[in-house]
């Protein structure tokens, strides 16, 4: 994986200028409900193919997305933590991990690239082994949430007989 963002993200941004796209800005195009084709960017890490493809099927216009990390996604990730239904032991390594962190912010951690075509979303999404890090310590704060059986959406036993 790229681990400086920085210059891949600079090359594609001079490699975009230099050719007739229209370069929109954007935040991250990843979603579960989308119909997302992922480029294969171990086997073909050359995102130049990526954007040649882009042009091959009259694509004018490609959406960029640069994400930096902050401290502000590690202060919610403490918020969490307090939160959670971990050991004492468990929440002591998941702070220092998150902790460590500190030594990102600022830097970029993820880089995508997409285009639309024929109704799928066709894109070239790299980052850091240390943002994948992140995300893994995410998910394990995502699974040990509290239950949210206060706010359970059912009637409480009350029904209409209507």
């Amino acid at each position: 994986m790229e681990q400086n963002l920085e210059r891949l993200s600079a090359e594609i941004e001079k490699h975009l200028h230099a050719e007739p796209f229209i370069v929109y800005h954007c935040m991250s195009r990843i979603d579960h409900g989308l119909q997302i084709v992922f480029w294969d960017h171990r086997r073909q890490p050359d995102v130049h193919r990526f954007l040649e493809c882009a042009q091959q099927v009259g694509v004018r216009m490609v959406h960029l997305h640069q994400r930096r990390f902050d401290s502000e996604q590690r202060d919610m990730a403490l918020e969490l933590l307090e939160e959670a239904d971990f050991t004492r032991e468990e929440r002591r390594d998941l702070e220092r991990r998150i902790q460590a962190m500190s030594r990102y912010e600022g830097q970029l951690c993820a880089v995508e690239i997409s285009f639309d075509f024929e109704g799928r979303i066709y894109m070239y999404a790299v980052e850091t082994e240390w943002f994948a890090e992140w995300e893994s310590i995410l998910d394990e704060l995502e699974m040990a949430e509290p239950e949210a059986g206060e706010e359970d959406d059912s009637y409480g036993g009350f029904y209409s007989n209507n």
